[in-house]
C-alpha cells in the first residue's frame, strides 16, 4: 500500500527527461501568448509603453530563473496590484518617477527575503496549512473568472470556438498538439476571426504598418520620495500574493518551492526581477496565474520552456510587428482560453483540500474557508495608510491575511465537544 505524503505541498515529481528543442520552442511561444493580454493591458492603463512591458517581463522572467537556479517554472508579467499608485505617479510626476517608486517596491522584497532567511520558512509554513492555501488558490482562479467572462462575452461564439479547439487538442490531440492546447485554440480562434471579419481594419492596418524590428522607448528611473511613498507600500500586499502564487505553482508542478529553492530565494529573485523591469521603464513584474494555468493544462513543467517564453517576450518587445499581431487578437479569442486557464487554477485549490483530507464536519474549518472565499471573491477592500500613502488591501491578499489570522486564533475543536461527525461510528 502506497503511503500518502505527509507534506501537503508534495505531489508526483516533475515529468522526467527534456523535450526535443522544437517542442520546447512551440511550448515557450504558448506561454508568451498566454501572458500577453494582461501584460500589455497594465501599461496601457497606467500610461507606460506596452513594448517596454513585454521586454521587461522577458528580462524579469529570465533573471528570476537565473536567481532561482532554474528550479521554479514561473513567468513574470505586469502586476495589477500596482495599477492605481503607478497611474497616479505617472500622471503627477512622470514615468521616470514611477520607475523609481517601483524599484523601491522591489527593494522591499529584498527586505522580506532577509526576514524569511532570518526567521526561517518553517515558521511561515505553519501559518499556511491546506485549510488556508486551498481556498486561497480557489480565490486566485475564481477571482480572475470575471476577467475571462468579460473577454468572452464580447463575442461568445468566437470564445466557444477557441475554447472548443483547446479542449479537443488537450483531450484528443497526439504528440505536440496535445501539449499546446492554448496555442491551438488561439490559432484556430484567430483564423476564424480573420475569416469572419472579426479583426478590426484598424488592427490589420497597424500590423501592416508596424516595422519588423525596433527598440522600445525605455525610461530612465528618477527617485522622488513622494513617488516612493505612494508605490513602495504596495509591496506589503504583493508579498502575500507572492507566497500564494509560489504555493499554487508548487501544487501544480508537484514540488514544495517554499523549501527548495526556498521562499527567501524566490522573494529575492522576484524583487530583483521587479527592479529590472522598473529600471527599463516598465511596470512592476509579478508571477502570472495564466502561465501556471498553462502548466496545469499541459503538464509540461520544464523551466526551460518558460525561459524560451521569456525570450519570445523580449522579441515581441523588440518587434512592433509581432506585438501588433498579438494586439490584434479579438477579446473573444483571449476569453476562450482564459475560461480554461483560470478554471484550472481553481481546480488545483479543490485538489489541495481533497488531498489534505480536510474535515468540513468541523465548523472551524468551515469558518476559515468561508471567510477566505467571501472576502476574496466578494470585492472586499480594507484601506491601509502607510507612510502617508493609502492603498486597499483587497482580493487574494486580504483573503489570505484574514484566513491566516482566523486559522491561528480560532480554537481547535475537540471531539468530545463537537460530537461524532455525521455517519461516524463510536
Amino acid at each position: 500500500m502506497t503511503q500518502r505524503p505527509t507534506d501537503p505541498l508534495s505531489a508526483p515529481p516533475l515529468r522526467p527527461g527534456p523535450l526535443p528543442w522544437p517542442r520546447q520552442v512551440v511550448l515557450g511561444l504558448q506561454h508568451s501568448i498566454a501572458m500577453f493580454g494582461a501584460t500589455v493591458l497594465v501599461p496601457i492603463l497606467v500610461g507606460l509603453s506596452p513594448s517596454v512591458a513585454l521586454f521587461g517581463a522577458g528580462v524579469a522572467t529570465l533573471l528570476f530563473h537565473l536567481l532561482t537556479r532554474g528550479q521554479v517554472p514561473i513567468f513574470l508579467g505586469s502586476s495589477f496590484a500596482f495599477i492605481a499608485p503607478t497611474a497616479l505617479v505617472v500622471k503627477e510626476f512622470g514615468p521616470g518617477a514611477a520607475a523609481g517608486g517601483l524599484i523601491a517596491a522591489g527593494a522591499m522584497y529584498l527586505l522580506f527575503s532577509g526576514l524569511v532567511a532570518l526567521f526561517g520558512t518553517a515558521r511561515l509554513l505553519r501559518v499556511f496549512p491546506p485549510i488556508v492555501t486551498g481556498p486561497v488558490i480557489l480565490v486566485i482562479g475564481l477571482g480572475l473568472s470575471s476577467v475571462a467572462v468579460d473577454q468572452a462575452k464580447t463575442n461568445w461564439w468566437l470564445a466557444l470556438v477557441t475554447l472548443g479547439a483547446a479542449v479537443v487538442a488537450s483531450l484528443y490531440g497526439r504528440g505536440l498538439f496535445r501539449m499546446i492546447p492554448i496555442l491551438v485554440g488561439v490559432v484556430v480562434g484567430y483564423l476564424v476571426s480573420l475569416a469572419t471579419g472579426q479583426v478590426t481594419p484598424e488592427a490589420l492596418r497597424a500590423v501592416g504598418s508596424a516595422p519588423l524590428l525596433g527598440w522600445p522607448e525605455f525610461h530612465a528611473p528618477a527617485f522622488d520620495w513622494r513617488a516612493v511613498a505612494i508605490i513602495a507600500p504596495v509591496a506589503v500586499v504583493t508579498f502575500i500574493e507572492h507566497v500564494g502564487d509560489v504555493i499554487v505553482n508548487g501544487r501544480v508542478v508537484g514540488r514544495n518551492f517554499l523549501e527548495k529553492p526556498g521562499l527567501s530565494r524566490t522573494l529575492l529573485a522576484d524583487g530583483l526581477a521587479n527592479m529590472s523591469s522598473a529600471a527599463l521603464g516598465g511596470p512592476a513584474a509579478t508571477t502570472y496565474a495564466e502561465n501556471t494555468g498553462v502548466l496545469a493544462l499541459t503538464r509540461v513543467y520544464d523551466p526551460r520552456v518558460l525561459q524560451i517564453g521569456a525570450v519570445f517576450a523580449v522579441a515581441f518587445g523588440c518587434s512592433p510587428k509581432l506585438a501588433a499581431v498579438l494586439r490584434s487578437l479579438p477579446q473573444g479569442v483571449l476569453g476562450g482560453v482564459s475560461l480554461l486557464l483560470f478554471g484550472m487554477i481553481a481546480s488545483v485549490g479543490i485538489r489541495t483540500l481533497a488531498e489534505a483530507n480536510i474535515d468540513f464536519a468541523h465548523s472551524r474549518n468551515l469558518i476559515v474557508m468561508s471567510l477566505i472565499l467571501v472576502l476574496g471573491l466578494g470585492g472586499a477592500a480594507f484601506p491601509v495608510h502607510v507612510a502617508g500613502a493609502s492603498l486597499d488591501l483587497s482580493g487574494m491578499a486580504l483573503a489570505a491575511l484574514v484566513g491566516i489570522v482566523a486559522n491561528l486564533i480560532l480554537p481547535r475543536q475537540r471531539p468530545e465537544v463537537d460530537g461524532p461527525a455525521p455517519g461516524a461510528h463510536p
